[in-house]
């Protein structure tokens, strides 16, 4: 294993583990209720409505098109780059007083009013019977992604394992989502392809952390199972720092300088990121201690074979 710097002691984080899993408990409160109260501003991906491609010859000045826009009288208008600083995507809700073509002969009149230069390159527009599907579809994405990180687990490790490594994933979903409700940041198919993402990122932290916890079970005899999760967090504490650190550089770098339509993929990504490691660390290994995990889980391949002593010697 890489490793830029080493911890010279052993950092008692299960010292810790009630204050950290009463902090998750409490911000997983606090998530689901902002779903509650707030819901998901979800996008016309998951809505329905009509989403228009348009270039212009010059970088387009999107807060000027997006008040223009609002001016007419499309109140919830997304207006973002696509692709390039000349090219914009027009996303509008659905209309019950108009038709897909009459909004967008609508929406290039109101452009071309003031750049007649713009040009209409595509047009597409979802039904809301569309947007539900793919609502439905992106939640099963989810429950079935969920269930297999944990048939995964319980195969490679324990039940236990198993329990707490999908709480801990569970954790990190259902924040994101709590912050994306609260704030009520946009919601599109994006951002659940960054949740997907998440998923997979904060499990294999977690395999990490607890394959490390597996080894030190069966090599540190006489320490017990706190002192050998916190020896497991610790020795892989390097890692988890390189790991984490050069991901969210390319995150950033997405957040900052991949326009509008990777900006919310970014920050589900960031968030995600961020509680990952909390989770991995701080949730799902005091879990552990909860679920009663022993040194026996482990050990029960070592057993003497008959006719031999448990140090190898013949009887």
């Amino acid at each position: 294993m890489i490793r830029f710097f080493d911890v010279d002691r052993v950092i008692p984080f299960m010292r810790y583990g009630k204050t950290t899993t009463t902090i998750s408990l409490g911000t997983f409160i606090f998530a689901v209720w902002a779903l509650w109260a707030y819901g998901l501003n979800l996008g016309v991906d998951f809505t329905g409505g009509t989403v228009m491609e348009v270039s212009y010859s010059q970088p387009a000045q999107l807060d000027q098109i997006r008040g223009s826009l609002e001016s007419t009288g499309f109140k919830e208008v997304s207006v973002q780059n696509f692709g390039t600083s000349r090219d914009v995507l027009v996303r509008l809700p659905v209309s019950k007083s108009a038709n897909a073509a009459q909004i967008s002969e609508q929406v290039m009149a109101t452009l071309r009013a003031n750049n007649p230069d713009v040009v209409l390159k595509k047009v597409d527009f979802v039904g809301p019977q569309v947007g539900k599907e793919l609502y439905d579809n992106g939640a099963l994405a989810l429950f079935v992604v969920a269930v297999g990180i944990m048939i995964y687990l319980a195969i490679r490790f324990e039940w236990r394992f198993a329990v707490s490594g999908m709480i801990a994933n569970a954790h990190d979903v259902v924040i994101i989502l709590g912050m994306f409700a609260f704030f009520q940041w946009e919601f599109t198919l994006t951002v659940l392809a960054g949740i997907l993402a998440i998923l997979g990122y904060s499990v294999n932290e977690s395999v990490v952390v607890f394959d490390r916890i597996r080894e030190n079970i069966r090599k540190m005899r006489k320490a017990s199972i706190p002192d050998i999760i916190d020896a497991s967090i610790t020795q892989t504490f390097s890692r988890t720092i390189i790991t984490h650190l050069s991901t969210q550089i390319v995150v950033l770098a997405m957040f900052f300088f991949g326009g509008e339509a990777l900006h919310n993929f970014a920050l589900a990504l960031t968030i995600g990121i961020m509680f990952g490691i909390y989770s991995s660390v701080l949730v799902a290994s005091p879990l552990l201690l909860m679920l009663g995990v022993k040194r026996e889980h482990f050990l029960r391949e070592d057993k003497p074979k008959e006719g031999v002593t448990a140090d190898g010697a013949q009887v």
